[in-house]
Parts: C-alpha cells; structure tokens; sequence
C-alpha cells in the first residue's frame, strides 16, 4: 500500500485550510467538503474500499481452503500445513498496531496503498515457494503488509466522509472483507481442483493485484488529513493504558476465544470434508465457505439483539449457538456438520461484533489504538486456534478439535459471567449508598 503522496497530500491539506480560513468559511464549510452518499467521490470511495477488503481478507486466508491439498504437494501434516494460515494472522496481529501508528505520520491513503501492493506482489511469489518454510515465511511477510489496511481503513473514513454517512460506509468495507474472505477460499478450492493448489494460490494473487489496481484508481486524496507526529513513548503510554483496564482486557480475551473456535474449525474442515465418510472434492470443500454468509446477517443482527437482551445477553447466546454448533458436527451426518457450521458461523460473528463494538464504547481515550489492540488479539485467537485445532485434529481427530472449542466457548462463559456478577455487586453497592 504504497505510493508516497502524503506529503503533496498534507500541503494540499494544509493550503486549503489556508484558503479557508482566509474567506472565514466556519466548520459547517469544512463539514461540506466530507464525502457523502449520491456523489461522485463518495461512489469511488466505497468501490475502492470495498476492492480493498475483497484483496485484504481474500489473500488472508488463501491458504485456508486448500490445506488437504497443500499437505499433500508438500508432503506435511494438518498441524505443519497450518502455519500457512496461522503466519499470516499473526503477522498482521503483530503489525496493526505499529502500522496504525504510521498511518497518523505518513497518511491512511498512502498506508493502504502500499500495504495493498506489497501484500499483491508477495502473493504472486507465493505459489511459487519451493517448501513450506518458504511458504510460511511468505504468508507471514504477506500478513504484516496486509496489517496497513485494517490499521487505516477506519480513521480514512471517519475523517473523509460526513457523520451521517459514516455507518454505510464502513457497512461497505466490511461487506467487502467478508465478500472476500469467501471468495477468495472459494476461488482457491475449484481453481486447485483442476490445476492444482499453487494454481488457486496464484488465482487468488492475480485477484488481489486486480483489486489493488482498483483501489489506488478509483480511492479520492485525503483532503481532511493532517499529519501528526509518531511517538513511540505516546504510543506505549496509550497501549499500557488500555491493557491495564479490567474490561478492554476482558473484551480483548472474548474476541480471541471466540476466534480461536473460529481458526481452529475453519482450518481443519477440509481434512474433515476430505476424509471418509464424507471424502468431498477439492472444490466442494472450498464452496463450503459460503456460509460465510450467514456470519454477514448475524452480525448485522447483533445490534438489535444487544438492544434487546443487552451486551453480556448476546454475548452468552453467542457462546451457546457457538456451542451447540460445535456439538452437532461430531456426528457423522453431513448435514449436521453443516448445520453446525451456521450456528458457529452465526455465534462466532455476533459475538465478535458485540465484544469489537464494545471496545470502542469502553476507551475513554485513544480509541484508534484500542481498537488495534482489539484485532491484535483477534488475530493472535485466529493464530493460535489454527495451530493448536491442527494439532488436536492430529492427535484425536475432529473430536479433538471440537474440545479446543468448547474449551475456548468455556472461558468465553465465564468471562461473560464474571462481568454479570462483577455488574450485580456494584448496583447493589449503588443501591445501598442511595438507601
């Protein structure tokens, strides 16, 4: 994500400021200049972010459907194959924050552009590794690149696009993230079924250079930007702070745990799906990922059931749907196996919606940074959940696999209920002190 034009991009910022406060134009003016829906920038805007998160969550996860295969070629196990997936997460866990920070230096337009283009360009090496390590290496590289758009995506948009639009904006970029999440696994699964998994692998790059050329074509300059200098002690004062409180560090744990569950299914369905008594081909295996399309309806749902039972109530029906669905694919009936991946689809996004908007509300401060610490750790539950399913799947097969879930749905409970009793203790107190 590349090219470097934040610096005639904060002169442009910096003269038309200028320009306007000269005419003493008053903030409504400036509020006029934001992009809004029905015009032409706005329209550019939001294909180009939408490109962006088709690219982004495309190349994320391009391995992710075609680890049967990938063992096969190379000649690993479930658990080794899984650092394909698991590298990348946890290179763009450990980027986002630092990457977040650069964006308020170097600009979020610049940030994305040359994450994009890195993060294409890595993925037209990657069929090409020649071991795993190779491979590995690559995707971890790809991660990290990846990391500048999510780290920008957000801060570009409130800052470029006026309040009331704001919502529908980012709905957008989010679409496009789980658009791409499916399709670029989708992609993979038939493309390798006919020529193999470094063909899928080299489809999905040629889809994601695609997606970057669009992006930097098609996304307005940051008229609203102003550059602000990067202090590492700021920073980690900023990053301390969060991490010290009790509740972003409980929000923080949920969003991991549920993830967990999420990387730990989603990386070993294939070996599943591929296996007797199911043995489906390569790319009906990689279709399954279209119930991805449920996790865009509940999360859609979650403010509504948030409204209705509150937040710890559609957090606590987040954990059973997630359970139950869990539970239900043990069973030998593919069916049920695939109704029990809509309900951990369903409860996995609603509570990571419920715990990721929770975030936000909670930081007094330096909500940009708490919201990146936020993805460190959703990330990081992606990374560990895939290694550690892989390896439970290695030693007890799935049923392993669904008791690193349940586990990871346990802890998620009791966070949940310690919040419960921790918030009936202090009404009570607050009662008796009015009493």
């Amino acid at each position: 994500m590349p090219p470097a034009d934040t610096g005639a991009s904060s002169v442009i910022v910096r003269s038309g400021a200028s320009a306007l406060s000269s005419l003493h134009f008053s903030h409504s003016s400036d509020e006029d200049t934001r992009l809004e829906p029905g015009g032409p920038g706005y329209r550019r805007m939001s294909f180009a972010l939408f490109a962006a998160g088709v690219a982004t969550f495309a190349l994320l996860y391009s391995t992710q459907a075609l680890l049967p295969a990938i063992s096969g070629g190379l000649g690993v196990t479930a658990d080794q194959a899984s650092w394909t997936v698991s590298a990348a997460t946890g290179g763009l866990a450990l980027a986002v924050v630092p990457l977040s920070a650069l964006s308020e230096r170097f600009g979020r337009r610049t940030m994305m552009t040359a994450s994009l283009c890195v993060a294409a360009l890595v993925a037209l090496l990657v069929p090409l590794a020649p071991s795993l390590g190779w491979l590995v290496a690559l995707r971890a590289v790809q991660g990290a690149a990846l990391a500048g758009v999510p780290a920008s995506a957000m801060a570009y948009l409130a800052e470029e696009v006026r309040p009331r639009a704001l919502v529908g904006a980012i709905g957008l970029f989010v679409a496009g993230n789980s658009i791409g999440g499916m399709t670029g696994r989708i992609l993979a699964g038939w493309v390798a079924q006919a020529w193999g998994w470094r063909a899928g692998l080299a489809a999905v790059g040629a889809l994601a250079v695609v997606c970057a050329l669009v992006f930097r074509l098609l996304i307005p300059r940051a008229r609203h930007f102003k550059a602000a200098a990067v202090s590492p002690r700021q920073l980690a004062r900023t990053v301390g702070g969060h991490l010290s409180d009790p509740l972003l560090r409980r929000l923080y744990a949920i969003g991991a745990l549920f993830m967990t569950v999420f990387g730990a299914v989603y990386t070993v369905i294939g070996y599943r799906l591929a296996e007797a008594p199911f043995s489906l081909p390569q790319g009906v295996v990689g279709s399954i990922f279209l119930i991805y399309l449920v996790g865009t309806a509940s999360s859609a749902a979650a403010g509504k059931l948030v409204g209705r039972m509150g937040r710890r109530g559609a957090l606590y029906l987040a954990v059973g749907t997630t359970t139950l669905g869990l539970l239900l694919t043990v069973t030998s009936s593919l069916l049920a196996v695939l109704a029990g991946l809509v309900l951990i689809t369903a409860g996995f996004f609603a509570g990571h919606a419920v715990a990721s908007s929770s975030v936000s509300r909670a930081a007094k401060t330096g909500r940009a940074q708490a919201s990146a610490l936020y993805q460190t750790a959703y990330y990081l539950g992606s990374s560990v959940g895939g290694t550690l399913g892989a390896l439970a799947f290695g030693a007890a097969g799935w049923d392993g696999t669904v008791v690193l879930g349940l586990l990871a749905m346990v802890g998620a409970a009791s966070i949940t209920l310690y919040a419960t009793r921790r918030a009936l203790v202090e009404r009570r107190r607050a009662a008796a002190v009015r009493a």
